[in-house]
């Protein structure tokens, strides 16, 4: 029977969570699942923008549920990279690894920023608004804490190299877990 890989990449907004997911998805020629995208399509389906259904995520858990319940049903068909902030949690009993990326604060915001186009004031206002609904919404009604990072097998700073010296680091060590 052929083995179904399950590759899962979390890490706040700007970390390189979703480059780093692609170039995994395209090095080993797997699926590419985004948790954020399926965020965002759910936001446009609503009529609501990011913040807005963020907001209401706070309130309502069936919106979090939502994007877990398709995350994992991605992730169980296998031979996949799946990439969100919460995505390792939620699909860790069914990954082979589990990678954490990260980067300070101001790298992140700046990257968002030009990512997005915004001015990086703009930017870091959102990101902040953002990533404090996640982490009270992930913990009430998870109990997950976004910043207990034991879970993850790699966990990685984006800001101390190149993509490219981070990327070989992130495909050497998934080649060495998954592909022996």
């Amino acid at each position: 029977m052929e083995e179904k890989i399950v590759i899962a990449v979390s890490g706040p907004a700007g970390s390189g969570k979703t480059s780093h997911a692609k170039k995994l998805s395209e090095t080993f020629n797997l699926r590419y699942v985004s948790a954020g995208q399926i965020f965002r399509r759910i936001a446009r389906e609503r009529g609501l923008s990011l913040i807005e259904l963020s907001v209401l995520a706070e309130r309502n858990p069936v919106i979090d549920l939502e994007v877990d319940y398709r995350s994992r049903m991605e992730a169980l068909k296998g031979n996949v990279v799946i990439e969100g902030h919460l995505t390792a949690w939620i699909v860790r009993d069914i990954a082979d690894v589990a990678i954490y990326t990260y980067a300070p604060l101001d790298v992140r915001i700046r990257r968002i920023a030009e990512r997005e186009g915004k001015n990086f004031k703009e930017a870091f206002i959102e990101t902040l608004m953002r990533e404090r609904s996640q982490a009270k919404r992930f913990r009430m009604f998870y109990g997950i804490d976004v910043y207990d990072t034991s879970i993850f097998d790699l966990v990685i700073d984006t800001s101390k190299m190149s993509f490219e010296e981070t990327s070989n680091i992130i495909v050497s060590y998934v080649k060495s877990k998954c592909f022996k």
